[in-house]
């Protein structure tokens, strides 16, 4: 079985999803600490050509607090700019109609915890882009608290009875192969390879959340994107 364990994002790149689909098995990491300044509450969209940041607003939001401990502002107004910003930017993409219900609906969800919320929109984004890849979320597992970093996720995948290990690029600074292999556990790093699209009639920019990804390719081009990646 091969496994991949990350922390849940908004929205994230087209990597994270490339991740997802790689797997059999991926296990949201929701009990480990809150990073401020990161990813797990904003990532960054398309706005007049240029990259801008969109943002979840939250309360009890701190590095010394788990992600699962986080909650998420349920304040319609709020919500409605988030959205509002999304229909200013992407209105005349050519995607617009077809994928914009579904960041709709995940902006809109009444779930006030962070973690909740950001396995929704997974689930959400994974069931629009047709990857079939079992969810499941880190703090409901069954596994060894005093372990922490590489332990820590070594003991999860030989619970989980893992034949792989795959991560983003990068954590090759984090985990080392030979541990994995005392363990009887392949360790790959996924690294996406240059992605690049039609962006209304602005030169390209890369790395901007799923969203834009969405709203400019069809159902069948993003599949092939997916599948842009290297396992080194």
């Amino acid at each position: 079985m091969k496994i991949g364990i990350m922390q849940p994002y908004f929205i994230p790149y087209i990597g994270y999803w490339q991740l997802i689909k790689a797997v059999d098995c991926y296990i949201i990491y929701d009990d480990v600490n809150f990073i401020k300044g990161g990813w797990i509450t904003r990532n960054r969209i398309l706005n007049n050509g240029l990259p801008s940041y969109l943002s979840l607003h939250t309360y009890k939001a701190s590095s010394f607090v788990r992600i699962n401990e986080v909650e998420i502002a349920n304040d319609n107004v709020k919500k409605r700019k988030l959205i509002d910003t999304l229909k200013n930017s992407y209105g005349k993409a050519p995607y617009f109609k077809l994928s914009f219900p579904i960041i709709e609906k995940i902006i809109l969800s009444s779930e006030v915890n962070l973690a909740s919320f950001l396995f929704n929109s997974i689930s959400e984004i994974c069931k629009y882009l047709n990857i079939s890849t079992e969810l499941k979320i880190s703090s409901q597992l069954i596994k060894n608290t005093e372990l922490s970093g590489q332990a820590k996720i070594i003991d999860i995948c030989k619970r989980m009875k893992a034949t792989h290990y795959y991560n983003a690029i990068g954590g090759q600074a984090l985990y080392q192969k030979d541990e994995f292999d005392k363990n009887g556990i392949v360790l790959k790093f996924l690294s996406t390879r240059p992605v690049a699209y039609k962006q209304f009639n602005n030169d390209f920019c890369p790395n901007l959340s799923i969203v834009d990804v969405m709203m400019f390719n069809s159902k069948e081009d993003i599949s092939n994107m997916l599948t842009e990646y290297d396992l080194v």
